[in-house]
């Protein structure tokens, strides 16, 4: 199975979608109070909808190279010398536009894309996806009586995967509303509408299947999942509730092979509406940015500092003067709420810092040395490229000890002083603070949760370490609280990150 956006096939490829049908309802069963009765048709409500969804078509050049290289069908691969390798380069150099010889320059192609969007202002505000006109020299609009309009782009966002048109026209449009999405319930029935390749408008009904669905195509990922039938071709068009307003813009689908088995994914529009709205005023998305880079809070680093549920995100790294630095947040907290909304897991925090107004302070409630704290922070507006937070710097450390490796009893580790010999071995930058592990035991607790020789241990139990006698005595005084783990932020290759390590029993006899 593969997750698929919802492109187009590209011209030359063209396939209609499929036609489905409503499921058969169940039996009869016991009566339930607040169940709705099945619909005897969809067509009254269809028919108010179709008008506002449209067919996009976005064309681009694609510049051909020399000596052969272009765009379309490619020769067979045959053993060198094969009489058939020699039949199919004759055949496709025969076949090139105009009789060209394969050195010479070939001329541009136009490569088309189809997808859907829905009119959301009169005035002839279209949104779609990002991908529908990505890359797009020129895109089209087709409206449902097949009246073409020229497109522009107002603007798009990468991040959420949505575009919004515009479009000149002499009378107003029938537009649509956005919905609250979030009164969409897993049960519910939904309208899922598209024009693809020009065909004119195709519905296709379902239910809400699930929703915040995460399915990694972004740091905002709260897709809706329905299983009305959205094929390709349909991006970007509106998925409605039974009132006609969209709750959902169609966006990518589960499949094997490309077709709709009834696992679509849908942005939410109470996602998408702030992101419309600053796309109309700015030409680009604005939002709201605390500095910090977070990690899931597993029960063992719950465990680890004294927190009864595994929820919040736990901060890895801060930007040095961004808005989480400037209000005092630090590594190691977890952030348990903000702004009032609780964060229930490491996911949540960046949707939620993102919708809200740049600029405003708002209080974010932490678990920090084993008791909530509440900062005050002033949200700031998210860089384009936002760069890791890095180790805080300082000195080099001075070792305190014999620079002979240490075992941490217990933990399957052997850890030694920074030193200028260990910081070139294992490329380690001048101002890096903590200890280095120099041996990992293949079958030990560290090698289990991925630590590796070069990693450098910076706190333990969110206390700064400069020497493996610190480290034992973190352990130690964690193994007489009887804590399951230990609470370690590694400094690796892949950057700074949060490792509980389970705490066997104390040996009978450990290094002094």
């Amino acid at each position: 199975m593969r997750l698929l956006p919802l492109r187009s096939f590209r011209a030359g490829l063209l396939a209609v979608s499929a036609l489905v049908a409503l499921p058969a309802l169940p039996g009869p069963l016991a009566p339930v109070a607040a169940a709705a009765g099945p619909r005897d048709s969809f067509a009254d409500l269809a028919a108010s909808l179709l008008p506002a969804v449209v067919n996009i078509s976005s064309t681009q050049s694609m510049q051909a190279k020399a000596g052969g290289e272009r765009p379309g069908p490619e020769v067979p691969m045959f053993p060198p010398g094969s009489p058939f390798e020699q039949f199919f380069k004759d055949f496709m150099d025969r076949n090139r536009p105009g009789g060209q010889h394969p050195s010479e320059p070939q001329p541009a192609r136009k490569m088309q894309s189809l997808g859907s969007g829905f009119i959301v202002d009169t005035a002839g505000l279209i949104v779609t996806n990002n991908h529908v006109i990505d890359g797009a020299d020129e895109i089209s609009v087709t409206l449902q009586d097949n009246t073409t309009l020229k497109a522009t782009l107002v603007g798009r966002d990468e991040r959420v995967d949505i575009a919004l048109l515009k479009v000149q026209t002499d009378h107003p449009l029938h537009a649509v509303p956005l919905g609250d999405s979030d009164s969409a319930r897993v049960g519910d029935w939904v309208l899922a509408i598209g024009n693809p390749f020009g065909l004119g408008g195709t519905v296709t009904a379902g239910i809400v299947s699930a929703r915040s669905r995460d399915i990694h195509q972004g740091p905002y990922d709260d897709f809706i999942q329905t299983d009305a039938a959205i094929n390709r071709g349909n991006s970007g068009g509106p998925l409605f509730n039974m009132n006609g307003e969209v709750i959902g813009i169609n966006t990518a689908i589960y499949s094997p092979s490309g077709g709709s088995i009834g696992i679509g994914f849908s942005i939410p529009t109470n996602l998408a509406r702030n992101v419309v709205a600053q796309l109309k005023e700015y030409h680009h998305a604005r939002r709201g940015w605390l500095g910090v880079r977070i990690q899931q809070v597993t029960p063992d680093i719950a465990e680890s500092v004294g927190l009864h549920v595994a929820s919040g995100a736990m901060v890895a790294g801060v930007n040095e003067g961004g808005p989480a630095d400037q209000a005092k947040i630090r590594n190691g907290d977890i952030v348990l709420r903000f702004n009032g909304q609780d964060v229930k897991e490491m996911r949540s925090l960046p949707r939620i810092v993102a919708e809200t107004p740049i600029g405003q302070m708002v209080p974010v409630v932490v678990w920090r040395g084993g008791k909530e704290e509440t900062v005050q922070a002033t949200v700031g507006e998210l860089p384009e490229e936002t760069m890791l937070a890095a180790a805080t710097p300082g000195s080099a450390a001075k070792p305190a000890e014999a620079d002979k490796p240490v075992e941490i009893a217990g933990l399957g580790l052997k850890l030694a002083p920074i030193t200028q010999d260990l910081r070139d071995k294992y490329q380690i930058g001048a101002d890096q603070k903590g200890v280095v592990v120099t041996e990992v035991t293949p079958d030990g607790a560290s090698a289990d949760r991925g630590l590796r020789q070069g990693d450098v241990i910076v706190e333990v139990q969110q206390e700064p370490v400069n020497s493996p006698a610190d480290v034992q005595d973190r352990v130690d005084r964690s193994r007489k609280q009887n804590r399951k783990s230990v609470l370690m932020l590694i400094q690796g290759t892949d950057g700074l990150r949060w490792v509980p390590l389970p705490l066997a029993a104390a040996p009978a006899h450990e290094p002094g």
